[in-house]
């Protein structure tokens, strides 16, 4: 991939260029525009853009690789320019894609997950590469348009295509929202895996006053649930919380006091540490279910799915970099950190060392989504901190 002679080296202000992009109404998998204006600020950069569709008709979700220079170490920020609906539009006090500046704050959806990171980020290029700095590697976005949504025609396949493309990752930033209250609280150097749960216990329907002609599936349920929540997953590990296991619903759909339902359903999710694997906790749901089979003239369907595996970056030289940088800014050295949910680093450990860091994620999701404009200021200077550092 060669690179380009930048075109135009003009300071992109972060503030004004997040809000462009909250203009951009990009609900999963609508791009609705946003990675054009991506792009098109990319190759005023000078970056060879490349884009990366991936599904069809109404699952066809846009991605975008793009990538400053040929020569290796490569960096690279990663993230996504799609957004959760709205919600009730006439609840939020500024239109949430008018990308409204107001009181020292950014209003719209996406200001905190995350334009405003994306945006910091061109900004500091784009302001290191307008007074003549230039790495001594190259810089690469990877942005795709389904994070918020199934996360399947997103980054995993994205990161697939480039590796099968030539294309090499040394290590990686995403700029999801880890900090907690305020700018420096806090880096994600690692996640914990995620496996949703369906269970379907079928029986047979009958009266309850002659329970011998029915196959009652609801303590066949409980007895299923009580089972998986009575092990202790572990105690915990030196950068994880203690795996937990959480029943969601339990649904019969039996509204007659005199009826044997015909079928109970659950779900539950487990959150896990890098004491398991997703295979080895669908393997013990598995031999739950077969004890719980025995005996029982029914039948127990399940539908297990680790939906991303729990990874760690071990404290190293990347790291110590993104931490000097923050406190360089900040005058606040930030903790690392693994919790809160899953993001697509789930997929990038895959490849490279990856951690997060962004802006500050109270709003995130909510109506009224939100960041300070000194927030994202500040980012942008953290991010050119983190640059200079890594390439230096």
């Amino acid at each position: 991939m060669q690179a380009l002679t930048p075109t135009d080296t003009s300071q992109i202000d972060p503030v004004d260029f997040a809000a462009a992009l909250i203009r951009r109404p990009s609900i999963t998998p609508i791009d609705a525009g946003a990675l054009d204006t991506l792009q098109s600020a990319l190759e005023d950069l000078g970056f060879v853009c490349t884009r990366y569709p991936f599904g069809e008709g109404e699952d066809r979700v846009d991605n975008l690789y793009a990538r400053l220079g040929t020569s290796a170490p490569n960096f690279c920020f990663a993230g996504h320019t799609d957004v959760v609906p709205t919600g009730e539009p006439s609840k939020w006090a500024h239109a949430p894609f008018a990308g409204t500046v107001k009181d020292g704050q950014l209003h719209g959806r996406g200001a905190a997950d995350m334009k405003g990171a994306i945006a910091a980020f061109v900004g500091a290029l784009s302001e290191l590469l307008g007074r003549g700095w230039t790495p001594n590697g190259s810089v690469s976005f990877l942005i795709t348009g389904d994070e918020e949504g199934p996360a399947i025609n997103g980054t995993e396949k994205l990161l697939k295509a480039i590796t099968e493309a030539g294309e090499v990752i040394d290590h990686c930033l995403v700029g999801e929202p880890t900090n907690p209250d305020a700018i420096g609280d806090m880096i994600k150097n690692g996640r914990r895996g995620s496996l949703n749960a369906k269970i379907a216990v079928h029986g047979r329907q009958g009266h309850v006053a002659y329970p011998h002609r029915a196959l009652n599936p609801v303590p066949v349920l409980m007895d299923l649930l009580s089972r998986v929540q009575a092990r202790e997953l572990d105690t915990g590990h030196e950068f994880f919380q203690p795996s937990n296991l959480e029943v969601t619903t339990i649904d019969v759909g039996n509204t007659a006091h005199n009826v044997i339902a015909e079928t109970a359903r659950a779900q539950f999710n487990i959150r896990f540490n890098t004491h398991h694997r997703g295979d080895d906790l669908i393997a013990w749901i598995k031999s739950v279910i077969a004890d719980v089979q025995d005996g029982f003239d029914g039948t127990i369907e399940a539908n297990l799915r680790c939906t991303g595996e729990a990874f760690l970056t071990e404290p190293c030289g990347f790291t110590t970099i993104i931490q000097n940088a923050v406190e360089a800014v900040t005058g606040r050295r930030p903790a690392l950190s693994t919790s809160g949910g899953t993001s697509d680093a789930r997929y990038i450990t895959h490849y490279a060392p990856v951690c997060e860091f962004g802006l500050v994620g109270a709003t995130m999701h909510q109506v009224d989504e939100r960041v300070d404009v000194a927030d994202i200021t500040t980012l942008t200077k953290i991010y050119s901190h983190i640059l200079q550092d890594y390439f230096s």
